[in-house]
């Protein structure tokens, strides 16, 4: 009888269990299904942007579940991407790096401790007031918190003058920046994203092992991971990739060759697939789970993932960016942008899922396609974690009164990008953020209230306390990571209101009028403050949001009130804009008076003529 009941219940653990994989196959057919319908939809919005190529890989459960290709490698040619097509893939090489230099850190090979000093031999640190007294150690250059310049480069081609990676840390033949690498704060104390921190880790690594870095991370990750089409090796040399994507401009052609060449491999030489990029994530996600990794270590992912910063960025690590929530997750990512290629690659902390996508098409095409892509997937395999609802509170009207308006981009600290914007609509606060709605195609944001002055904003990983004084003034913000009490960073309200978010909500929240009585106030209140920049930049502004009335009032106050040449000469760019050629080129002609070496208004001078000359 015992054995009768206990084949029995075998027969059912068997029958359940084959129920439940059929469950799960269903479910895992429909997840492909869903991710199917990408395809087509994707394909129409490249078109729309003119974006030649994209590829994507999905990874879930830490396994590769989809990845597909669109498009072509080169414009006016038949050859389409397919899985293996490498793609430039610009700072997406700087986590690689990190990863590379924590590996050898724990084989006892250096000290991401140790000040950088100690390992170069070709080029030495500048001497700076900033570092008299501090040492500049890997893990400061690693995480953008040493105060080094050089942000960024641009690539070479095939025939140009191309610097040594020596000859890039002294300034040389950079189009972009012209300066030798300096510093700009005390190490430690503030963040700058830095290409050129990186390039000073290339040297050091270089320098101490004695092998080119394209080496060293082939030899370290991308051999033991048996990544084929993966590679440091730049175009010029020995051993490049063959099956490549080529770059494109903003109007689809391609650039010069199609085949950059960037000698500052550590911050931005990597090519790769979206496949391989997806398989180092699932590697790296693995190690912080402990289970099945095979190259990177538990102690290695820990390191390069743990939050070290909320300056800049509100989180960042070793390597990678800890500030995106997407889905309301936690995420290790990297974006990476170069001129005419880009991508991203997104991990979550937990559970394994992510994308790696990569495009051979500058900013205006790509980003629009990959933001659409991206949030789709998540949204598609349910990736969205819902805010815990049972632990918010009603909003104190006091508190809410305070904190409606429009700041600097607190959310991210891009202040480039535009401001930020609190603002209540139905009852319920939100928050408008550029770079938010960059990565979420979501126009705002709700803000979720969780009391002590506290909030949580959709898609968005941090929190945050408005300070407000006994007085119920807001002094300040203070934005922090849970589980991460060390961890907060602090700003004024100076830093989260200026003359210009006060410029910006004057002109956005008033008819021209009374924006301009209230602008002459602002001016009474900040005599020494300069607009022009301001004042421009919001020109431009509006002018994107095809409110061409309000921009062309903006500029005309501008030139009225700076009578500067560049002021001039955007009037004359706008007015060109929408058409007027004769009222375009009477200011550029008064920006060419005002500075005769204005040689862009000249030339918009010539072709204003030759365009009226044809009519």
């Amino acid at each position: 009888m015992r054995r009768i009941n206990l084949i029995f219940l075998l027969a059912l653990s068997c029958a359940l269990s084959f129920a439940q994989n059929i469950k799960d196959s269903k479910k895992f057919t429909s997840k492909i299904t869903a991710l199917d319908g990408l395809k087509s939809a994707t394909a129409e919005m490249m078109s729309q942007y003119n974006l030649k190529g994209l590829s994507v890989a999905v990874f879930e459960n830490y396994k590769i579940i989809w990845t597909n290709q669109w498009g072509i490698k080169a414009a006016g040619s038949e050859e389409k991407n397919d899985q293996n097509t490498a793609f430039s893939t610009a700072s997406i090489s700087k986590p690689i790096t990190a990863i590379v230099c924590a590996m050898l850190e724990e084989k006892g090979l250096i000290d991401l401790d140790d000040p950088i000093e100690k390992y170069l031999k070709r080029w030495k640190l500048p001497k700076s007031n900033f570092t008299k007294d501090s040492n500049v150690t890997w893990k400061q250059l690693l995480s953008h918190t040493a105060g080094t310049s050089q942000g960024g480069f641009e690539d070479y081609y095939e025939g140009d003058s191309i610097p040594t990676i020596v000859e890039s840390l002294q300034g040389k033949l950079l189009p972009r920046s012209k300066k030798p690498l300096e510093f700009l704060f005390i190490p430690g104390t503030n963040w700058e994203y830095s290409g050129g921190g990186y390039v000073i880790i290339q040297c050091a690594l270089e320098d101490h092992f004695k092998k080119p870095l394209a080496q060293i991370v082939k030899e370290n990750l991308l051999d033991p991971l048996q990544l084929q089409n993966s590679t440091m090796i730049q175009p010029n040399e020995k051993g490049f990739l063959t099956n490549i994507a080529k770059v494109h401009n903003s109007t689809g052609e391609i650039i010069k060759t199609g085949i950059p060449i960037t000698p500052q491999i550590a911050p931005s030489g990597l090519w790769s697939t979206p496949t391989e990029l997806a398989l180092i994530a699932i590697e790296m996600q693995k190690a912080l789970l402990g289970k099945d990794n095979r190259v990177i270590s538990n102690a290695v992912a820990k390191k390069v993932t743990d939050i070290v910063t909320m300056n800049g960025p509100r989180g960042w690590s070793y390597g990678w960016q800890r500030s995106i929530g997407l889905g309301n997750l936690e995420w290790f990512s990297h974006d990476g942008s170069n001129t005419g290629t880009g991508g991203d690659l997104l991990a979550t902390m937990k559970n394994g899922n992510g994308i790696a996508i990569l495009a051979n098409g500058d900013k205006p095409n790509r980003l629009p396609v990959m933001s659409y892509v991206e949030n789709e997937i998540i949204k598609k395999l349910g990736w969205n974690k819902a805010i815990d609802k049972t632990s918010t509170q009603q909003i104190p009207p006091i508190l809410k009164q305070k904190i409606i308006g429009y700041y600097t981009e607190i959310l991210y600290g891009y202040d480039r990008l535009g401001p930020s914007k609190i603002f209540e609509e139905n009852g319920t606060l939100y928050l408008i953020s550029s770079y938010l709605k960059d990565i979420t195609n979501s126009e705002k944001s709700k803000m979720y209230y969780f009391g002590n002055n506290t909030f949580k904003v959709d898609n968005y990983p941090n929190l945050i306390r408005f300070d407000l004084n006994k007085k119920n003034e807001l002094e300040g913000i203070t934005i922090s990571r849970p589980n991460y009490t060390s961890k907060k960073l602090e700003l004024t309200l100076n830093q989260i209101k200026t003359p210009q978010t006060e410029l910006i909500e004057i002109f956005s929240e008033n008819n021209f009028e009374a924006a301009i009585i209230l602008f002459k106030k602002l001016k009474l209140k900040n005599p020494d403050y300069n607009f022009e920049e301001n004042l421009n930049s919001l020109g431009y502004h509006f002018y994107n949001k095809k409110q061409l009335g309000l921009s062309v009032q903006i500029f005309t106050l501008n030139c009225s009130e700076s009578k500067s040449a560049n002021a001039y000469d955007s009037l004359g760019e706008i007015y060109e804009a929408i058409g007027k050629l004769d009222l375009a080129k009477q200011n550029y002609q008064k920006s060419v008076d005002l500075n005769p070496k204005n040689e862009n208004a000249r030339q918009m001078i010539l072709k204003i003529n030759a365009r009226l000359n044809i009519k």
